[in-house]
């Protein structure tokens, strides 16, 4: 990804996703890409409520979808001045997923923005695989928001596997936040470890395999390096043994990085059809923003 043109902020109008939309707005700002508002609002609860309430008002369909209308506006214009940008809302009747999905390809969106509490992607995730699918297929980058938008991001955190997804998530980070720092950091682990152990092959050998796989680490993180054209000396790379989840994590917090960019996929095929375990982990566990690269 070269640069962004289009960004569809998904919002269900809370608190919460008031971080989501302005984060999406200095995204916007910083790349020079225009911004869509997306409201999805769902009227399939308010028909059950219909059906176990006889008093409900026949008319309060229309009533919350104006509401929504004038909400989403004010939410438009209040981000047009704050940030001097162009946003166009766009308000829909239907289910978040599939409406997303529609809305995002038919606007030709480069990047899809959503907070992470109401009604939002991520709570879909822990309901079931629907969202899963969705993720793992989508042609665009989702940013989950889950901090408030104080100012551009300042340091990301890159978890590397040096596979083509690795390059095209720092390309997506450079473009998402050209002024930040970079952390690259691969979380290795010697091939088979589990086995050789189940073998009782000695704690010596173990320990050589993993000099040896560290070492090996280190010079495809300097290959990697190169490839995405980055300067080794102006780059924090870190290459550490252990749990990929809990070390991202560690290094998360270390390096004090308020962005996490990691790809939807890793080595794995099997894991096409659903997102990467570990991604889907990160996703969950990290206190900070999350973007899945493509």
């Amino acid at each position: 990804m070269n640069q962004l043109k289009r960004i569809l902020a998904a919002t269900d109008l809370s608190t919460p996703a008031r971080h989501a939309v302005e984060r999406a707005a200095l995204v916007s700002k910083d790349t020079s890409a225009s911004l869509d508002l997306l409201h999805v609002a769902n009227l399939a609860l308010f028909e059950r409520l219909r059906n176990l309430i006889s008093s409900t008002p026949v008319d309060i369909d229309q009533h919350l979808l104006e509401t929504a209308k004038h909400r989403l506006s004010d939410l438009g214009n209040n981000l047009k001045q704050r940030f001097d940008i162009s946003v166009d809302t766009h308000l829909v009747v239907g289910s978040l997923l599939p409406e997303l999905t529609k809305i995002t390809k038919d606007l030709a969106s480069d990047l899809l923005v959503c907070g992470s509490k109401g009604d939002s992607v991520v709570r879909h995730l822990t309901l079931g695989t629907t969202a899963l699918r969705m993720l793992g297929k989508a042609t665009y980058p989702v940013l989950v928001v889950k901090q408030p938008c104080n100012k551009s991001y300042q340091r990301i955190l890159l978890p590397v596997d040096f596979s083509h997804f690795s390059e095209r998530a720092i390309s997506l980070a450079r473009t998402i936040a050209p002024n930040a720092g970079l952390v690259l950091v691969n979380v290795y682990e010697v091939p088979f470890e589990g086995q050789l152990r189940y073998a009782n092959v000695d704690e010596d050998t173990i320990n050589h395999y993993r000099t040896i796989a560290k070492q090996e680490a280190n010079k495809n993180m300097d290959d990697l390096c190169e490839r995405a054209g980055l300067n080794i000396y102006e780059t924090n790379t870190v290459v550490v043994h252990g749990n990929p989840i809990a070390r991202i994590l560690e290094q998360q917090e270390s390096w004090d990085c308020d962005l996490i960019v990691i790809g939807k996929h890793g080595r794995n095929m099997l894991e096409e059809m659903f997102l990467g375990s570990v991604t889907k982990h990160v996703l969950s566990e990290s206190p900070g923003d999350v973007l899945v690269s493509i």
